[in-house]
């Protein structure tokens, strides 16, 4: 059974930090794409950032550019985004997801993705 476990939300004042983590079991971690996305309330689901742990590849929104930053831990299959300089509007669930690299086209679109953790909860205060 595919799992995927976010974790590391919180309250944070503007310029502060966060670290979310995203704990997978159930499929074979090297083969897959994990994605962040975020949803604030009453607006959609939108890309954050991904990483492939088959080839490397990194990808940003341009929102998110310069601030936070992707990584694996693929000996503890688990995946980390690295959270500075928080802006209100950073304000959102965080869900991440994986999908199999060999069925991405494009890694920041939500619907390219077959599972989703729950979501862990950012707030940025102004």
């Amino acid at each position: 059974e595919v799992q995927l476990q976010a974790s590391g939300g919180g309250l944070v004042q503007a310029g502060g930090s966060l670290r979310l983590s995203c704990a997978a079991s159930g499929f074979i971690f090297d083969d897959y794409v994990i994605g962040w996305f975020r949803q604030a309330p009453g607006k959609g689901r939108e890309g954050v950032s991904s990483i492939s742990n088959t080839d490397g590849n990194i990808e940003y929104a341009d929102s998110v550019k310069g601030r936070f930053t992707v990584s694996s831990d693929n000996a503890k299959n688990t995946v980390y985004l690295q959270m500075n300089s928080l802006k209100p509007e950073d304000t959102a669930v965080y869900y991440c997801a994986a999908v199999d690299f060999d069925d991405v086209d494009h890694e920041l679109r939500p619907d390219e993705y077959d599972y989703w953790g729950q979501g862990t909860l950012v707030t940025v205060s102004s």
